[in-house]
């Protein structure tokens, strides 16, 4: 087996994130926000700080990576199942924080649902910490349902 090498995402790799993402337990994938379409636009907007994880050609990680010119922000951050508690999600994280220092970025933020048991314990270990700020938010449009991935289905 290759060493895992972790590379900007590219909209070419839409599918095997996407597929990567109905595998992992917990994930919450929104019907437009998630779409090829914005995916590919996200990209556009933020060349440098998406990132994937590829083994034998293969994806098996995956970040959404961005930044308004103020802070960053970590999004569907997620490894295989079978390639977990390899330094892969610590990898990619530092790649996405590195890309973020060279813009000038100071801060990083990231949602992580209640219920998301792995990705929580993930972010406690590697030194992240829940803060103390409300997060609101205001749907624009109720078409874009977030779909919860139950047992990889």
């Amino acid at each position: 087996m290759s060493e895992v090498r972790i590379l900007p995402m590219l909209p070419t790799d839409y599918d095997a994130v996407r597929a990567l993402w109905l595998t992992i337990d917990g994930f919450g994938i929104r019907a437009l926000d998630d779409s090829r379409e914005e995916i590919e636009r996200f990209i556009a907007r933020n060349p440098t700080t998406s990132v994937v994880a590829r083994r034998d050609g293969r994806i098996v990680g995956s970040i959404l990576c961005g930044s308004d010119g103020r802070q960053g922000a970590l999004y569907h951050v997620c490894v295989a199942r079978a390639y977990r508690r390899q330094g892969i999600g610590t990898r990619m994280v530092g790649y996405c924080m590195e890309q973020l220092r060279k813009m000038g970025i100071n801060k990083v933020t990231l949602i992580a649902f209640k219920s998301n048991d792995a990705g929580n314990a993930f972010w406690k270990t590697i030194g992240w910490k829940c803060s103390d700020v409300n997060y609101y938010e205001f749907v624009l449009n109720e078409k874009n349902i977030t779909r919860f991935i139950k047992g990889g289905d």
